[in-house]
């Protein structure tokens, strides 16, 4: 029985105390929450909602391509100058 209180505690379970001793950390874990079903009720209501946030995160995530393509091509010409 002593081996097992003298075994280290698991990181997660470190983390999770951590974050239940921190009454902030529960307020930002509430405020997405209460955002998403806002949005969802908003939804529900104007259903046009939906395509505005769907094409605002197909915008985002091909901008975001854009940019790793960009930032892919710039590490790729470093790497061809430092070996030849």
């Amino acid at each position: 029985m002593e081996d097992r209180l003298s075994m280290p505690t698991c990181p997660m379970a470190e983390t999770c105390k951590g974050m239940m001793e921190k009454p902030s950390t529960s307020l930002w874990m509430i405020v997405p929450g209460l955002v998403f079903v806002v949005l969802g009720i908003a939804i529900i209501l104007y259903p046009q909602i939906l395509v505005w946030l769907v094409s605002l995160a197909l915008i985002v995530v091909g901008l975001a391509m854009l940019a790793m393509v960009r930032f892919m091509r710039r590490m790729g010409k470093r790497v061809q100058k430092s070996h030849g």
